[in-house]
C-alpha cells in the first residue's frame, strides 16, 4: 500500500486524489489529509508543516519519498505511473522537479486561476 499525505485546503491537489481515488480499484492507495486533528498522533514520523510545502508519500515498502518521486509512486500504484513516469527520466527530471517546486509553492494562486478558488476548508474527497 502506498500512502499519500496531501493538502485537503489546495482545490487542485484535492481534483488529483479524487482522480488517483476513481483509478484506486485494488485499494493500493491510503490517501491521509495532513489537516486532520489526530494527524500528528498517527503518522508521527511525518512533519505536517514540510507536507504541506511539498508532497510527502510513504511507498509499499515504507520508505518516504517526496515531490514527483511521491506523485509517481501514486500514479503507479493506481496503474497509471506510464503517464507521469517520464517525469523522473534523467535530465527531464531536474527541469520537472523545479517546475513541480513552482507549483508547489504557488498552489493556491494556480487553484484559483484553473478552479476559481484558492483555497477551500478541507476539500472532500468524495
Amino acid at each position: 500500500m502506498v500512502t499519500v499525505f496531501y493538502d485537503s485546503m489546495c482545490p487542485l491537489c484535492v481534483k488529483e486524489m479524487r482522480k488517483l481515488s476513481s483509478w484506486d480499484t485494488e485499494g493500493a492507495l491510503q490517501l491521509v489529509d495532513i489537516h486532520q486533528g489526530d494527524f500528528c498522533d498517527r503518522f508521527p514520523h511525518v512533519d505536517p508543516s514540510s507536507a504541506n510545502r511539498i508532497l510527502h508519500a510513504q511507498d509499499s515498502s515504507g520508505q518516504m519519498v517526496y515531490g514527483l518521486d511521491a506523485t509517481y509512486v501514486a500514479w503507479r500504484a493506481v496503474n497509471k505511473g506510464y503517464w507521469v513516469k517520464w517525469l523522473r527520466w534523467p535530465g527531464v527530471a531536474w527541469f520537472a522537479d523545479k517546475l513541480y517546486l513552482f507549483f508547489a509553492q504557488h498552489r493556491y494562486r494556480l487553484s484559483a486561476l484553473l478552479t476559481g478558488q484558492a483555497r477551500c476548508q478541507q476539500c472532500q474527497l468524495k
